[in-house]
């Protein structure tokens, strides 16, 4: 009794081969043919392509490919390829658990400040209807889709969201409007993904100023003081970092003084007897 073919995603070791990063898997093996085993594991979909043409959509499971093959195609496959028709079949697997997603990028104020964004957003693949579309609409290069190919095709959406608010509000009040942010760019990305077959589950929005002297004196405000205070405490904790005595003076806007001491004669005069002034 001829030993079938089982088509899965382990490696020779054993291992997974669809960690937290992939979403799509291409089967990269020719040994796909008719009676082939499909194993399908809880956290994926299979789609079975031939020559271009979607023949099934797999949930959970172990599957015998079946195929319109006749048995003078079988003779012929089994004459010339041993039993294996190249490239006639392919497996492409779907990460259906949730995976996380990262992007970055640079936004501006109302001011013309420059900021930057952190996106954290969770997605999945919800049904086989939803994997078919992925296979159809996304495309890639090799055998894998990854979380990073995904974000370079959301990239744009998320800064256009994030800009299309930020633009328009000031420096000091951008946290203010991080929860309106977050909306918008929840409804934008969702409706960008669903061309893909992709939900969206949440989205996690964090906004700041880019350069650290505007993040330093704005946390300073935070504290009541006004943009000149701001600024004078800003430089005193340089001061007082740095050791100098008027650290406080700076802080509180006062002066300086130093009191008079004597008048150091220059290294050359030394021993020379100094000219006296004339007592009247």
């Amino acid at each position: 009794m001829a030993i079938r073919n089982v088509i899965s995603t382990l490696n020779g070791q054993g291992e997974e081969i669809m960690g937290p990063n992939v979403l799509l898997y291409h089967h990269p093996g020719n040994d796909i043919m008719n009676g082939s085993l499909l194993t399908v594991e809880s956290n994926h979909f299979c789609v079975l392509k031939s020559r271009g043409a979607i023949l099934n959509v797999y949930d959970t499971g172990q599957y015998a490919v079946e195929t319109p093959q006749k048995v003078l195609t079988g003779a012929i496959q089994q004459a010339f390829y041993g039993g294996q028709s190249p490239w006639q079949y392919e497996a492409i697997y779907i990460n259906r658990s949730k995976l996380v997603i990262r992007a970055e990028g640079h936004a501006l104020s109302r001011e013309m400040a420059q900021l930057q964004y952190q996106v954290d957003y969770y997605i999945h693949v919800d049904s086989k209807e939803d994997a078919l579309k992925l296979v159809q609409h996304m495309p890639y290069q090799g055998h894998f889709i990854k979380t990073d190919e995904v974000n370079t095709y959301a990239a744009p959406v998320l800064e256009q969201a994030i800009n299309q608010i930020c633009q328009v509000t000031p420096l000091e009040q951008i946290n203010e409007k991080i929860h309106e942010i977050t909306q918008l760019v929840t409804a934008h990305l969702q409706e960008f993904l669903t061309t893909y077959g992709i939900t969206l589950n949440n989205v996690k929005v964090l906004v700041s100023p880019a350069d650290d002297l505007m993040k330093k004196l704005i946390s300073l405000r935070a504290f009541g003081l006004g943009e000149e205070q701001a600024v004078r405490y800003y430089l005193a904790m340089i001061m007082a970092e740095r050791g100098l005595m008027t650290a406080p003076n700076m802080a509180n806007g006062t002066g300086y003084s130093v009191q008079a001491v004597p008048v150091m004669s220059p290294p050359g005069l030394a021993g020379m007897s100094q000219p006296q002034p004339k007592v009247e």
